[in-house]
């Protein structure tokens, strides 16, 4: 059975939402709730704004207790009137292992989902891509929006939220363990950027992060309307406006993401510098009659010296 709609006197998901970016009341939305309190807050958050909520729980199989948390979700859409599934993925232990986690649970979602990602996760994303050597594109993080409608709360919030509606989240012991990268930002980075600051630091890296999202879309508008193939546009065009327009080629020639170096070396066979350029993924560029092509690599693998993505 379904909750009564929110009283405006007594209900504390309104005043919240008010800082949300959900689509519009009537609209399907996909919602990865994982039983956490972010995610549980967007799940109760996202059926007051009116959308029509599928909870998904997406079960990686890396640690036990999952059927469990799944229930926890399934409960919760239930009491909200959300619909709910369940996904299973597979991620093999190894490096890297929670990106691995992440895309695969992405990947069940589907596109357009709806994540809890809060102001708290924004500011985190931030330090992470910056000590990652992330380009203007990584440090403005995550755009707000339906795919992130939480952005403009603190976590703070979405746990009074679920305490506020009598919620019991499921406690992540992973969310504890620093040999991950963005646990020891949360734990220890950001902490100390508070106390080095003397204040909280989380609304000016997510701040930072809105102004180059800004600064991003500009030069994306800007940057498409250079012809990548075409070595005189290219060439002509300033540095950081000719690599975004031949990184957006390269990936959509179904290329591997380019890194930095191996767009500097397509944009150097641009100018004449060089005959060829081999990137990642088996690929060769190389300029013929004023145009730039790609091609691929005799039996389809990079030389030696290809850099990665």
């Amino acid at each position: 059975m379904s909750t009564p709609p929110p009283s405006p006197a007594d209900d504390p998901r309104l005043e919240l939402l008010a800082r949300c970016a959900f689509p519009p009341a009537g609209a399907p939305l996909v919602c990865g709730v994982s039983g956490g309190p972010d995610s549980l807050a967007l799940l109760a958050l996202a059926v007051t704004a009116g959308c029509r909520v599928t909870a998904v729980h997406v079960d990686h199989g890396i640690r036990s207790g999952s059927a469990d948390e799944a229930e926890v979700v399934s409960e919760a859409a239930r009491r909200f009137g959300a619909a709910f599934r369940s996904e299973r993925v597979e991620v093999a232990a190894g490096p890297n292992l929670e990106a691995r986690a992440r895309d695969a649970r992405r990947a069940a979602l589907g596109p357009g989902a709806a994540t809890g990602h809060t102001a708290d996760d924004q500011a985190e994303t931030v330090l992470v891509n910056l000590l990652r050597g992330a380009g203007v594109d990584g440090m403005a993080a995550m755009r707000a929006g339906p795919e992130h409608p939480l952005l403009g709360l603190r976590r703070a919030e979405t746990h009074r939220l679920c305490a506020d509606l009598g919620l019991r989240p499921v406690v992540d012991p992973s969310n504890e363990d620093r040999r991950f990268l963005r646990n020891r930002v949360r734990h220890e980075l950001l902490p100390l950027c508070a106390d080095l600051a003397g204040r909280d630091v989380v609304p000016v890296l997510a701040r930072q992060a809105s102004l180059l999202a800004a600064d991003a879309d500009v030069l994306a508008e800007v940057a498409a309307l250079v012809d990548p193939t075409d070595v005189r546009a290219v060439s002509a065009a300033p540095v950081p406006v000719a690599r975004r327009s031949i990184r957006a080629w390269l990936r959509g020639e179904g290329s591997h993401p380019p890194s930095t170096a191996a767009v500097d070396r397509v944009l150097a066979v641009a100018r004449g510098e060089h005959r060829a350029a081999e990137i990642a993924g088996g690929v060769r560029v190389t300029r013929r009659r004023g145009e730039l092509e790609i091609g691929g690599l005799p039996g389809g693998r990079g030389a030696s010296g290809t850099v990665g993505p």
